[in-house]
């Protein structure tokens, strides 16, 4: 599924108009983006939790050259899935 079958799926779910949808889908990730660039963490209870985890600056090696090179440390967004989302998969 992409994001333009999603907006049509939210639209038919909740009788919006594919605008409204494809609007009130941008904010919902808005949302998660803005709040996980804060460093907080999104909670969506029964379905999951958007956080964001950190990666350690190491040292790896170019696969061409063979020549050592410097990582730097980053951070990642995760998603826990919640049990509701779970148990609807099993």
């Amino acid at each position: 599924m992409n994001k333009s079958e999603l907006i049509d799926h939210i639209a038919k779910q909740a009788d919006l108009s594919k605008a409204a949808a494809g609007r009130s889908l941008d904010a919902m990730i808005g949302a998660i983006r803005t709040t996980l660039k804060k460093g907080g963490s999104v909670t969506l209870v029964g379905f999951g939790t958007f956080s964001v985890g950190k990666r350690a600056a190491r040292t790896g090696r170019n696969p061409r050259t063979g020549a050592t090179i410097k990582i730097k440390a980053a951070k990642l967004p995760k998603f826990r899935p919640g049990k509701g989302l779970k148990d609807a998969l099993n």
